[in-house]
C-alpha cells in the first residue's frame, strides 16, 4: 500500500507542478463549482440576461420566469466510479479498471490537498463500495483503500442503476466524476438528470482493442459480465467494421450528450499516461471558470 500512495503521490505532485504553471495557482478549480447556485424563479425583467429564463416554466403561460442564483458553499467532490467487468480490458497493470482506480486515487489525494470534502461510489450494476463526503488525510486514506483492496461482488454493469443510486442519494449540489468506459445502454435520462442537478465530470476510458478485433478467424470471446464463451467469426471485414462503427457511433453520442448537458468530458486511452489529459481538464474547468 505504501508503494501504492507513494506512485497516487507522485503523479498528484507532478500535475499540480504543471498545472500550476499553466493557470497561476489556480490548480484547485477542478474541484470548485462554477461560483453560483440555483436558489429561486423571479418574474422576467427587462434588461435580464436571457440565459437565465427558465424555459420549461416560462412555457405554462403564466408569464417569463428568470433563474436567480446565490453564492454556492463549498461543495463535496464525488467519485463515481465504475468497476464492472467490462472495465477489465487491457495491457497487464495498464487495463481500463487500472487506469480508472489509479484517475480516481490521484484526483482524490488533490481534492484532500485542497481542502474538498471527498466522498466515493464504487458500483457495477449494484453499490460495491459507498463512502461519504469528508476533509483530511485519513478519508484520502480511506478512499484510496476503497478503490483498491476492493473486491467486486458482481462484474455486471448497469449505468443507470449507478446515476439513479447517485441521484437518489447526493441532496445537495456537488462535483461529481464519473470514471467509467460508458459501455452500456439507457443511462441518458439519468445521466442527463444528475448535471442538471450537479457539477459533472465525465471521464471515459477507452482501449483500441475493443474497436479493433483481428482477423483471427472463428475464436471464443469470453464475456466476464455474463460468465460464458461466444464463439465468433473475425475473418468477416464487415464485423470488424461494425465492431469498429458502434464504438465510434455511441463515443459521439456520449460527447453529443455532454456538451449539450454542460458535463466536462475527458477521454483517456488506457494504454497513455494519465497525467497529460488529467491537466488539460483542469485547464478547460479554469477556463470555464473565469468566463462564468
Amino acid at each position: 500500500m505504501d508503494q501504492l500512495f507513494g506512485k497516487l503521490r507522485k503523479y498528484e505532485i507532478m500535475i499540480r507542478k504543471v498545472a500550476n504553471n499553466h493557470l497561476q495557482g489556480e490548480y484547485q478549480s477542478l474541484f470548485k463549482g462554477s461560483g453560483l447556485e440555483f436558489d429561486d424563479l423571479r418574474p422576467y425583467q427587462y434588461g435580464d440576461d436571457v440565459r437565465t429564463i427558465e424555459w420549461k416554466v416560462s412555457a405554462k403561460g403564466h408569464g417569463t420566469f428568470v433563474k436567480t442564483f446565490k453564492e454556492e458553499k463549498e461543495q463535496s467532490v464525488y467519485f463515481l466510479l465504475d468497476i464492472s467487468g467490462s472495465q477489465d480490458i487491457g495491457q497487464q497493470g495498464q487495463k481500463k479498471i487500472d487506469q480508472g482506480k489509479l484517475i480516481a486515487g490521484v484526483l482524490t489525494l488533490a481534492a484532500v490537498y485542497e481542502g474538498s470534502q471527498v466522498g466515493l461510489i464504487s458500483y457495477s450494476d449494484q453499490q460495491e463500495k459507498l463512502i461519504l463526503p469528508a476533509k483530511g488525510s485519513k478519508q484520502g486514506v480511506k478512499i484510496i483503500r476503497g478503490i483498491f483492496d476492493h473486491q467486486n461482488k458482481s462484474l455486471k454493469t448497469n449505468l443507470n442503476g449507478m446515476f439513479s443510486f447517485a441521484l437518489n442519494l447526493i441532496k445537495k449540489r456537488s462535483i461529481i466524476i464519473v470514471i467509467s468506459d460508458f459501455i452500456d445502454q439507457d443511462y441518458e435520462r439519468s445521466f442527463r438528470a444528475l448535471a442538471e442537478r450537479h457539477d459533472v465530470v465525465a471521464i471515459q476510458l477507452t482501449d483500441p482493442r475493443e474497436s479493433a478485433l483481428p482477423a483471427l478467424g472463428i475464436i471464443p470471446i469470453f464475456d466476464k459480465e455474463r460468465g460464458k464463451t461466444t464463439w465468433i467469426n473475425t475473418a468477416f471485414g464487415s464485423f470488424s467494421k461494425k465492431i469498429a462503427d458502434t464504438f465510434t457511433t455511441e463515443r459521439e453520442n456520449l460527447q453529443e450528450i455532454c456538451k449539450k448537458n454542460q458535463i466536462n468530458y475527458l477521454v483517456i486511452d488506457s494504454r497513455l499516461d494519465i497525467v497529460a489529459p488529467l491537466i488539460d481538464l483542469f485547464k478547460y474547468r479554469n477556463k470555464r471558470m473565469k468566463r462564468g
